[in-house]
């Protein structure tokens, strides 16, 4: 492992070994702490915050994505000398030179996320950076974290400034039973959030006030199922409701490295448990750019690339 070898010290088991190529039988329980006990401690200086940076937007470039909103919560390093502004930074230069490639089809934007276990202080930090970035690539704030955690009612000044600076919000939304409730849903829902991930456990009545106002929705179809969020397989993912509803759903990955399956896999799956062709995936695919964070131009581009790919009538 190349940072032990540059650090002796460094006492942690080969990533490798912990988190093998293959296995996703991760639950909630398992998979947050792994990025407590493994991603944040390799990711602790800034040549580590460059490298795993620069290789998750190749993998997403090579897996033919278009357009990428990578997340991130703020993090400093203290040993290294590394606030969260100087982490922030080191990502956003990252994705700059990434864009500017002319021979990268795909545009990245970065969302940077609250943690539910963080203070109101913190939460307010984030947005402050959210909101310096915001004309350098920041897009939007997200709610994250491990959902048996936290009182989220603290972060609604937060979300509420971010609003007002004109940055998008998305959260973590309903993903697991300790974090549904209806007081808890409500209150986000009052944030004016203008997508929703997972949205896994809800109730119809909330169900309807987010086809009601046209709130966009993030599914992840593999994590659901690996991590047994849902009851059952691929064919009973909530998926199958939302696509007929009416919303923007995007289709996303929610963990690559964790769960082992890029964005192409996700929509294969999609394609082979809900019987959709390529004019159906298209149409998916369509629809999702009105949700996007980016503006005007960004959805043009994508609505051009899309018409005009030739892999729709093969």
């Amino acid at each position: 492992m190349i940072k032990k070898a540059a650090i002796p010290t460094f006492n942690l088991a080969d990533p490798l070994i912990a988190i093998p190529p293959g296995k996703v039988d991760y639950d909630l329980n398992t998979f947050f702490p792994l990025f407590s006990s493994y991603i944040y401690k390799l990711c602790s200086d800034l040549p580590s915050v460059v490298y795993s940076t620069e290789a998750v937007l190749n993998d997403f470039e090579a897996d033919g994505v278009v357009y990428l909103e990578l997340r991130t919560t703020p993090r400093a390093s203290p040993d290294h000398n590394i606030t969260k502004e100087i982490y922030t930074h080191t990502i956003l230069s990252s994705i700059s030179s990434h864009n500017a490639n002319p021979s990268n089809v795909m545009h990245t934007k970065l969302i940077l996320s609250i943690d539910r276990r963080n203070t109101v202080a913190e939460a307010e930090e984030v947005v402050d950076l959210a909101i310096k970035y915001q004309s350098v690539g920041v897009v939007g704030v997200d709610l994250c974290g491990n959902p048996a955690k936290g009182d989220i009612r603290i972060f609604g000044p937060a979300f509420s400034r971010a609003k007002a600076a004109g940055l998008k919000i998305t959260l973590h939304f309903a993903e697991a039973p300790p974090s549904a409730s209806g007081e808890e849903l409500w209150t986000m829902l009052s944030w004016g959030p203008d997508r929703l991930g997972h949205v896994i456990h809800v109730k119809d009545e909330i169900k309807e006030e987010i086809v009601r106002r046209g709130i966009g929705v993030e599914l992840c179809l593999s994590c659901n199922v690996h991590a047994k969020m849902i009851t059952g397989s691929y064919s009973d993912h909530h998926f199958g409701w939302w696509r007929h509803s009416g919303v923007g759903v995007a289709l996303s990955t929610d963990d690559v490295g964790v769960f082992c399956s890029p964005l192409s896999e996700e929509y294969y799956l999609a394609s082979k448990h809900f019987m959709l062709d390529r004019l159906q995936l298209k149409e998916l695919c369509e629809r999702a750019v009105d949700i996007i964070f980016s503006g005007d131009e960004e959805k043009k581009r994508l609505e051009s690339l899309y018409h005009s790919w030739e892999g729709w009538e093969m």
